[in-house]
């Protein structure tokens, strides 16, 4: 559904082109510094505008509604609202009657009857990534605190190809040619990480991690560490030599996640994203007034890549998860202690 996690807990809720879209966050340590402020750069790297994203612009300013009070959480949930003023819904008005390619569109009114907020994408946009990356300043902020035998975690993500291309300038220029869009590739590294967490089989690391990527709209594939290309090699070559009692191994094939379990070396995993659905190329489609198939082509305003807009709601992800998981190693306070 759209709730997330045992006791960091987050609920999404929000349509494109409705008032507002945010966020509730249960089960944030109590006296944890925070300020609408601490969004700003997170907020900044996930915003369009610049070359290969789209146009629309909103400001998302951080609304607390609660959780917050003299600059600190109070330990009960916390609720972010960001609100959606810069919207043509006469855009999504007109093409009503032609389910977009590769868009939920068809799916979406088939499940609700067609009683769901269209506009956008409605509750399906990758507008609501938003209120993910905002839940993941906070659980960021939480793994970033030095804690007993670990300097803080850090968690970092980039875009590593454009369009099959290392050069993403080149795979942006590709798409700009075609007159279409393009997708890419994202890894994202953790350091710090203590041995120890995940659970064998439904709750292994990859698992819930999986399971939390997958909501990033566009996300198409997911590997761990050398992923599809252990494939093709030897055992003796993935295998990863263990070189000190701290489990740090002279290679990182397994990418820090031995048996569904973090074995204390750089936890590293790679993320494919499909091209932007919405591409202005032609393309057929159903009518779903007339039954017939007919040309068609998205007009308005979108990514010619989103996968450039991903790094920082990936980082969000997954620091939610890591902070769940720590929560349930009982490796994070109920109240922060500020240095």
């Amino acid at each position: 559904m759209n709730t997330f996690g045992r006791l960091f807990r987050v609920n999404i809720f929000g349509e494109s082109h409705g008032e507002s879209v945010g966020i509730n966050i249960d089960g944030c340590p109590a006296g944890l510094p925070l300020t609408a402020e601490d969004f700003e750069v997170d907020i900044e790297r996930r915003k369009g505008g610049s070359k290969g994203t789209t146009p629309r612009k909103e400001e998302d300013k951080v609304f607390f509604k609660s959780g917050v009070f003299e600059s600190k959480t109070t330990g009960a949930p916390i609720t972010i609202l960001f609100e959606n003023n810069n919207t043509r819904s006469g855009d999504y008005q007109k093409q009503r009657d032609v389910p977009r390619p590769g868009h939920a569109d068809f799916v979406a009114s088939k499940k609700y009857g067609g009683n769901e907020d269209y506009r956008g994408g409605g509750h399906f946009s990758g507008r609501l990534t938003v209120a993910l990356v905002a839940a993941g300043v906070i659980a960021k902020r939480i793994l970033a605190a030095p804690l007993p035998h670990s300097p803080g975690i850090q968690v970092r993500a980039f875009v590593t190809e454009a369009g099959g291309e290392t050069d993403i300038e080149k795979g942006l220029q590709k798409a700009i040619e075609a007159k279409d869009s393009i997708g890419g590739i994202v890894e994202c590294m953790v350091a710090g990480l203590p041995v120890g967490l995940g659970e064998p089989f439904f709750d292994s690391v990859e698992s819930v991690l999986s399971h939390a990527v997958f909501a990033i709209p566009a996300v198409r594939g997911i590997e761990f560490g050398t992923g599809f290309w252990s494939a093709r090699m030897f055992g003796s070559q993935h295998n990863d030599p263990i070189e000190n009692m701290d489990g740090l191994t002279s290679t990182n094939h397994a990418g820090g996640v031995v048996g569904g379990i973090t074995n204390g070396n750089e936890l590293i995993f790679r993320i494919a994203i499909k091209p932007t659905s919405s591409t202005p190329k032609e393309q057929n489609t159903l009518n779903w007034q007339t039954g017939q198939v007919e040309p068609f082509a998205v007009r308005g305003r979108h990514d010619l890549c989103i996968a450039l807009r991903v790094p920082v709601v990936l980082e969000a992800v997954t620091a939610i998860v890591l902070a769940d998981l720590m929560m349930l190693e009982q490796k994070i306070p109920r109240v922060y202690q500020s240095a």
